[in-house]
């Protein structure tokens, strides 16, 4: 290595260095360090990993590589180079002519370019002698990675490793406060824990889990508003289990689905003979979240008779069962979770005021998915890895063209759509037997008329394969009378391939005529 080349990787390894004992979040240094990467080495994609409890491999900063990695989590024997990977404490170089599938297929930043021959190099990265974590580089180039220098790569694998114990440092001293543990162990535990279901890294949902630790230790009731599909439910889990009721139970209630006459007695319970049917003493929500939460969802749908009974528990913590002359004490967190604009639903009278403002001590308001700046590519690879899982096709990925259509897709359906649609549309990547989800399926989605989707829902009990093989069927067929029998007017109608549209056909039998 020539001097200036020396200084160079001098300078990076200083700064990375340096970078340990800065104030930035995990997430950049993280970041940070694969930056670095990319200055010194010939790569053109790489990957910092680190490794969780259950022994998957959890993405926390690329480069060169679509963001939707970051929403993966990657399990090494399904992967045979991240296996080879961990099982050596030296750099391992995977060269051109290597036969092992590679982890990364079809998810390079370039669209124009395919990951099909290059060289690959891994290291496994360990703090005092336990594997925490994974660091790779992928180069276009072959042969990139023969010249470079052991001892350059083992440094920067180090410095890899300082960086996960560091913020594995940091945050032990925040979590671990109350039990003080053995140093090694815990540094362990924090590199290796995962940052739970809240996916995503903007602003947004970084001011959305700022607010939820903010009053999670309190108990304060909680308001949480947004849109339908937005996630909801999942901040009220979040606040739960970071308060000090965790170990408590918290006890859901749909308040638009408690059945009419009924609904008091499903709140607080209601003893024997206290009306028809009722042949013994039940206890209701509220007593059986005693010591812990209360989830009222959609609490704008509430009854307005049963506003004023719910307020009585909120200001004195007692109840009365239906039937009974007996008051009950009971400890009880409050969350609330409404797609409804409460405020104006006081100023119209369908919802008491009074009620409003005791649960609306401190407000939540879960962003829009259209508001959240970059997490549609991150979710639609944590949602896609969900598919792969239960499908058994690692190699399923998403076309670069189809996660910029996403990103300009309005949706009103928040994640719960975005969940949904992708879902149908690896369903028929997997039918059409391709590993990339392309953007004609997206166009097949967005065209579904929503309304008349249950005349194709069976009435009686059937496999879903066999359902959805007849669907793929009568629409090719449907193809095919559209356009004069044509097999390649067909396939452009259904924008697909006319070769995987050919056999398709000849494996349902249909041969052109």
């Amino acid at each position: 290595m020539n001097p200036a080349m020396q200084s160079h990787l001098n300078q990076v390894l200083l700064d990375i260095a340096l970078n340990l004992s800065s104030n930035l979040n995990s997430e950049a240094q993280y970041q940070h360090l694969i930056d670095g990467i990319d200055k010194v080495f010939p790569c053109d994609a790489s990957a910092l990993f680190i490794l969780d409890e259950d022994g998957f491999l959890t993405p926390v900063a690329v480069k060169g590589l679509t963001s939707s990695i970051l929403g993966r989590r990657f399990f090494p024997k399904a992967h045979p180079r991240l296996e080879a990977i961990i099982q050596s404490r030296q750099p391992v170089r995977f060269g051109a002519d290597c036969d092992l599938p590679d982890p990364f297929t079809g998810a390079l930043l370039s669209e124009e370019v395919e990951l099909d021959v290059h060289d690959c190099l891994g290291c496994s990265l360990y703090v005092e002698g336990q594997l925490v974590g994974v660091l790779t580089l992928d180069s276009l180039n072959v042969g990139a990675f023969d010249t470079i220098d052991s001892v350059a790569i083992e440094t920067f694998a180090a410095l890899a490793a300082a960086t996960l114990r560091n913020i594995g440092q940091i945050r032990a001293l925040k979590a671990q406060n109350k039990k003080q543990k053995h140093v090694t162990e815990t540094l362990i535990q924090q590199a290796r824990s995962k940052q739970g279901e809240m996916v995503g890294f903007s602003p947004q949902i970084q001011n959305l889990r700022n607010n939820i630790s903010t009053v999670a230790q309190s108990d304060y009731a909680v308001l949480i508003t947004g849109e339908t599909g937005a996630g909801k439910e999942l901040v009220a889990h979040s606040l739960h289990a970071q308060s000090s009721r965790k170990d408590k139970p918290m006890i859901y209630v749909n308040c638009a689905a408690l059945p009419e006459g009924l609904a008091e007695s499903e709140l607080f319970g209601h003893v024997k003979g206290a009306f028809t049917g009722a042949t013994s003493n039940r206890a209701g929500k509220f007593e059986l979240a005693d010591g812990g939460t209360i989830f009222l969802d959609e609490v704008g749908e509430l009854p307005f008779i049963l506003q004023a009974k719910l307020l009585r528990v909120i200001q004195q913590g007692e109840l009365q069962r239906v039937g009974s002359d007996k008051h009950q004490i009971v400890n009880v967190r409050l969350i609330a979770a409404t797609n409804r604009n409460l405020q104006q639903e006081v100023e119209g009278g369908a919802f008491r005021a009074d009620l409003y403002h005791r649960l609306n001590v401190f407000p939540i308001a879960v962003p829009a998915l259209r508001e959240r700046e970059g997490d549609i590519p991150v979710l639609a690879g944590f949602l896609l890895e969900k598919v792969r899982s239960q499908f058994n096709i690692p190699n399923l990925h998403i076309h670069p063209k189809a996660l910029t259509k996403l990103e300009n897709m309005p949706w009103m359906g928040n994640v719960r759509e975005l969940e949904h649609t992708l879902t149908r549309s690896a369903l028929r990547a997997i039918q059409e037997e391709t590993s990339t989800i392309t953007t004609a399926h997206f166009d097949n989605d967005l065209s579904f008329d929503v309304k008349n989707t249950s005349s194709l829902l069976p009435s009686d009990s059937q496999p879903m394969r066999s359902l959805v093989e007849q669907y793929q069927k009568d629409l090719i067929v449907h193809a095919l009378n559209k356009s004069d029998g044509t097999w390649s007017k067909a396939a452009e109608f259904l924008q697909m391939d006319r070769g995987n549209l050919y056999r398709m056909g000849k494996k349902f039998g249909i041969k052109p005529e």
